[in-house]
């Protein structure tokens, strides 16, 4: 109660020493009715594994519905510093309560997903972007489909379940799910009482580490596409749509285009999917953050965003994808590689997305 009586103290003297809007005393009174910034309360925090937990977020004037499937930028405070990132909605559009659920899985060194599983609690005011994304069931939804999913990959996933039995519109759907294990599996319970429920829903579940073997080789950590497939014989010719980790996307693209059938399936990243490029050729560089006077030395693999940040300079980021453009700097001097494509690019005076670009050589960035 003190520390909120003392927060609630310095802002009030902190606008008593700038110009004042109306927005700001709403704020201060009710940050979810501000008309100039989008917030949400945390009403509640669920755990859904030991790494995992469910958020349900009230939030505030200027919010729009999202569609089954669809992400929202969620920023939250980590040692005072605003720090945002992109999470799949987990529950179905439409809840008579007016909220929504992020479910948010924790990273080894994210220290936004680890503070949002491990450190927030509820009356945690956040900051919204609005609901975004095409990975979204059509208006008229296939007779038959198959959702590819591990680990974090199901929770666009479970949107669109939930939305589906809500509307008591299930398909024939199959569900092929990977995880380390089956207390690993996010929704588990859920996913499993939903499937013996509705007869059109078919969930085969694959463990990786079924006895928790912590020395198992990461590379079986990821099962062959084909072993997960064996249960769907027929994936050809389903509507498709996968999440999870990079590898198992890039397969399933090779995968469904050398069959023919690549404008079947839809993948949503978590992460941007990054080209090869030649080590040899590759050079990074030491970047300068002219406005803060930070540098940085960098390679040619690492995002200007992560190295921004590892200097401690206050990067605006969102999906953190190359989608948003929330991230979006002005390029003061040097050159830039794109991640996604390898491609040496930029002048000075363009604006350059940091999330998907690394430096190409010394380069000066506007932050």
């Amino acid at each position: 109660m003190r520390t909120a009586s003392r927060r609630l103290a310095s802002t009030a003297a902190s606008l008593l020493m700038t110009p004042l809007r109306l927005d700001d005393f709403v704020e201060l009174v009710n940050p979810l009715w501000s008309s100039r910034q989008l917030w949400g309360r945390v009403e509640a925090v669920r755990p859904e594994t030991t790494d995992a937990a469910t958020l349900t977020i009230r939030p505030g004037r200027g919010w729009r519905e999202h569609r089954a499937g669809q992400y929202v930028g969620t920023a939250v405070r980590v040692a005072g510093v605003w720090r945002q990132r992109a999470y799949s909605v987990s529950s179905a559009p439409g809840r008579p309560d007016g909220c929504f659920e992020i479910t948010v899985k924790a990273v080894a060194g994210g220290r936004v997903s680890g503070q949002l599983v491990y450190g927030v609690m509820p009356g945690t005011v956040v900051r919204l972007d609005s609901p975004t994304g095409e990975f979204v069931l059509p208006q008229t939804v296939p007779e038959r489909i198959l959702f590819l999913t591990a680990g974090s990959g199901i929770t666009p996933v479970m949107s669109m379940l939930r939305d589906l039995a809500l509307r008591d519109a299930m398909p024939d759907v199959v569900l092929l799910h990977s995880a380390r294990s089956r207390a690993d599996v996010i929704f588990g319970a859920e996913l499993r009482g939903l499937a013996d429920r509705c007869a059109s829903l078919r969930l085969h579940e694959r463990h990786t580490r079924p006895g928790g073997d912590a020395a198992r080789p990461a590379d079986r950590e990821r099962p062959p596409l084909a072993e997960l497939l064996a249960a769907c014989p027929d994936w050809s010719r389903r509507s498709t749509w996968a999440c999870g980790p990079s590898g198992l996307l890039a397969e399933a693209e090779t995968l469904w285009r050398e069959a023919g059938v690549a404008d079947r399936l839809r993948v949503e990243r978590f992460r941007p999917a990054i080209a090869d490029v030649d080590a040899g050729a590759a050079v990074g560089g030491t970047v300068h953050f002219t406005r803060s006077g930070r540098r940085v030395a960098t390679d040619a693999g690492t995002p200007l965003l992560a190295a921004g940040e590892s200097a401690g300079v206050l990067m605006p980021s969102g999906c953190r994808m190359g989608i948003c453009r929330t991230c979006v700097s002005r390029l003061g001097a040097g050159r830039v590689r794109d991640l996604r494509t390898g491609v040496e690019h930029g002048e000075a005076g363009d604006y350059i997305q940091t999330c998907v670009s690394a430096a190409a050589g010394d380069v000066d960035i506007d932050l």
